[in-house]
């Protein structure tokens, strides 16, 4: 283990000129990382949520802030995290172990192409070197404005204690909007979002887990191996946690929720905030739900792929012309005859194959096929509907229902 820590912090961390201030404590089994732009205001609310957790857990994770903004902030972003940095300065906040960076003051600035990734691999590097590497520690992602149950620590820390469980996304539920068109916006795309972990799952994707920034976990072993948190200003979460899942099988904590804001927000060139704030604005769904027939091709395709991994890459491509037209030319731009001989000729087992295969055809790939597959827009109440009828749980055309019965699935209590 400390061989690994040591070759990652020599080629992949990102530790100079940034230092930790606060608590110097360095015996921790947790560590909970949270960007911070500009939330000087949802902060403290966050923390107030965090502290009504167990004293015993408390007393065993630590709190990474990470005050960051990029060299061409806003005077009125600047001016927040400075007021922040100097409230963290002022403040025991016990029970929390809390430290934080300071990524905003000039010299400490990020790059003006980097964002919300590097500050949150600036936290998890830097708490790689703040935990007890006698076990296995584990890292977990937070946002400021994000709001956790009393038993969100008990719930993680119980995940991570089962079996060889080392990855993991947690429920998540995004707050209440009094703003009518808000509200109605963020349960149209949490809709979207659950409709397509649902379908993922049905179709037998390895990917089949959500992406929510604030909302994830992984033991820092797994971290390592999986190269650490990107640089990305934008989805930043999917990228990590679809490398996570090609070194480590990512599960669902049970007993706990998370609940994101579902404010606008213009940080980042996607995301939930840029949806909502779309959504509201231009009265158009941004985003294409997917349909039966999208995830049925998909299940096919996979289905293809594990009963015929011994086979040459002209005739899977041959078979694949009867799954769907969109398909086959989606592997020939994706030269898979290529690709699938290449995997053939350097893994001997079925099950290096396939395992290699979805490394290949990964989370981002399986996106792009399904979004060619669904280029025109249907009713969501109808191909939802449709989706959950074909999973066993009849007919339901009520939007707020289907949601509710997909909260439920997927572990929102």
């Amino acid at each position: 283990m400390q061989r690994a820590l040591e070759k990652y912090l020599k080629t992949r961390a990102i530790t100079s000129p940034w230092t930790v201030a606060g608590t110097n404590r360095a015996d921790i089994s947790a560590v909970i990382v949270v960007p911070v732009l500009a939330e000087r205001e949802n902060l403290p609310t966050m923390l107030d949520s965090l502290s009504l957790n167990s004293t015993e857990y408390l007393a065993r994770t630590l709190i990474v802030i990470v005050i960051n903004n990029r060299v061409d902030v806003s005077s009125a972003e600047f001016s927040d995290n400075q007021k922040t940095l100097d409230w963290l300065h002022s403040i025991p906040y016990s029970p929390l172990n809390l430290a934080w960076i300071d990524a905003s003051s000039p010299g400490f600035e990020l790059p003006a192409k980097d964002g919300v990734g590097l500050a949150r691999k600036i936290g998890f590097d830097a708490a790689l070197q703040r935990v007890d590497w006698n076990i296995d520690p584990i890292l977990i992602s937070l946002d400021a404005d994000t709001l956790v149950e009393p038993d969100y620590l008990s719930a993680i820390f119980d995940h991570f204690s089962v079996g060889k469980n080392r990855a993991a996304v947690i429920p998540f539920r995004h707050q209440f909007s009094p703003i009518v068109r808000q509200e109605k916006a963020i349960r149209c795309y949490e809709l979207y979002l659950r409709s397509y972990l649902f379908g993922l799952s049905m179709a037998g994707s390895p990917y089949s887990f959500h992406s929510i920034g604030s909302a994830f976990a992984c033991r820092a072993t797994a971290y390592i191996r999986a190269g650490g948190m990107n640089r990305r200003c934008g989805g930043e979460d999917f990228y990590f946690l679809q490398q996570l899942a090609k070194t480590a099988v990512i599960k669902m904590v049970e007993g706990t929720v998370v609940h994101p804001s579902p404010r606008f927000s213009h940080r980042v060139p996607f995301g939930t905030g840029r949806v909502i704030q779309e959504q509201v604005e231009r009265e158009t769904l941004p985003f294409h739900f997917v349909s039966v027939a999208g995830f049925k091709i998909l299940k096919e395709w996979l289905d293809l792929i594990r009963c015929h991994v011994d086979e040459p890459a002209d005739q899977i491509r041959e078979q694949s012309v009867n799954i769907s037209a969109v398909l086959n030319q989606f592997l020939a731009e994706l030269n898979f005859s290529s690709t699938w001989e290449k995997l053939q000729n350097n893994h001997a087992s079925r099950e290096q194959r396939l395992t290699a295969f979805h490394h290949w055809f990964d989370g981002l790939r399986t996106r792009q096929l399904l979004t060619r597959i669904e280029n025109e827009r249907h009713s969501p109440a109808v191909l939802v509907a449709e989706l959950l009828s074909r999973g066993g749980y009849g007919e339901i055309e009520n939007e707020l229902e289907q949601l509710k019965l997909l909260e439920t699935l997927q572990g929102v209590r």
